[in-house]
């Protein structure tokens, strides 16, 4: 059977981003009237940001029961060590790749400015980034929005 697009179930990502580039246009429209309503989701933005540095916090100690209950479980543990240290070699190598070599290069040929210069007034966002508590990139948002916008001084609106 082929499925019809309202059989399928799940959320209509689609439609809540469209509602709400609609929504945020209509209250710029509005001009002093809409005011309140965009300081509301301004202020909600900001407490939802407190919220998700607060998690940040407390996720590597969520993590760290996770695993040592996996650990417990383990029969031979010099296969899991061993896997284990494929694993985070392979991950680093990756990232170092990526973050070294790939983004640099794409940076470069877009802006003609040194890359590095611009990721050294980044690094506690990168520092968090690479942390165990990363299980999502919404983590690392707050610290990376503050470190877009006091070190590399770029306007709050495009943050």
């Amino acid at each position: 059977q082929i499925p019809v697009g309202t059989e399928i179930k799940g959320m209509n990502i689609l439609g809540l981003v469209m509602f709400a580039l609609v929504l945020g246009v209509a209250l710029k429209k509005l001009g002093p009237e809409g005011e309140d309503l965009i300081r509301f989701f301004n202020s909600f933005n900001e407490a939802t940001m407190v919220l998700v540095t607060w998690i940040m916090w407390y996720v590597p100690i969520g993590i760290m029961f996770l695993v040592g209950s996996k650990i417990v479980e383990m029969e031979d543990i010099v296969l899991l060590v061993t896997s284990l240290g494929k694993y985070i070699f392979a991950s680093i190598l990756g990232h170092v790749i990526h973050g070294g070599i790939i983004l640099p290069l794409i940076y470069f040929a877009a802006t003609r400015q040194n890359p590095y210069l611009m990721g050294h007034s980044e690094h506690p966002g990168a520092l968090c980034f690479i942390s165990p508590c990363s299980i999502s990139s919404s983590a690392t948002l707050p610290s990376m929005i503050k470190c877009i916008e006091e070190n590399n001084k770029v306007d709050k609106r495009i943050s």
